[in-house]
């Protein structure tokens, strides 16, 4: 990432981490496969933001990302046929399989 207050730095990571660059990944995939278009993650994004912003939350890159993530979540359940309660199944299962992998082990279902 370029800095323009020292253009001779060298480059910073473009996110701090991996699951920031991967919502945002996920959310044009879905954009470019057709499920919902950027209209609409703009709108949700948006939504998601001004009411975290409303709440008072701090305006930070982690407030940025789980404000895009909400969305994407929004979005996936609205327009994806992927039903709030399977998507709530499997975020269960995947906090399971979290907890129980060893640390630096890939997490599998």
């Amino acid at each position: 990432m370029f800095h323009p207050d020292d253009p001779l730095a060298p480059p910073r990571p473009a996110f701090n981490e991996a699951w920031h660059a991967q919502v945002l990944a996920l959310a044009d995939t879905m954009v470019k496969a057709g499920h919902f278009t950027a209209g609409q993650w703009a709108k949700t994004l948006g939504a998601a933001l001004a009411e975290a912003e409303a709440s008072g939350a701090a305006d930070t890159e982690e407030t940025y990302y789980s404000c895009a993530l909400a969305a994407l979540e929004s979005l996936t359940a609205a327009h994806a046929g992927i039903a709030g309660a399977d998507l709530a199944d499997r975020k269960k299962a995947w906090e399971e399989a979290y907890r129980r992998t060893p640390h630096g082990k890939p997490v599998n279902l």
